[in-house]
């Protein structure tokens, strides 16, 4: 499902693994559907916030906030 993008198949995963007393499964599904179905991610955004933690880690016990948004912004 992850590779090929069939997240219509999802419920039909879901009432298999919900035969086998799996639980909260269907919590997100409508969430587990969209990211398993449409070619868009968040990939980008979460790229820049680790490039943003781990600035952060660098930069522990240093300076405050200025420093860090030097740093983001020279990066």
């Amino acid at each position: 499902m992850l590779t090929q993008q069939t997240g219509v198949l999802l419920p039909t995963w879901i009432a298999d693994a919900a035969e086998a007393d799996l639980t909260g499964l269907t919590s997100d599904l409508n969430a587990v559907t969209a990211g398993l179905t449409f070619r868009r991610n968040s990939g980008g955004a979460e790229g820049a916030v680790n490039r943003i933690r781990k600035i952060k880690r660098q930069l522990y016990g240093r300076v405050g906030f200025e420093l860090l948004r030097k740093m983001i912004l020279l990066q």
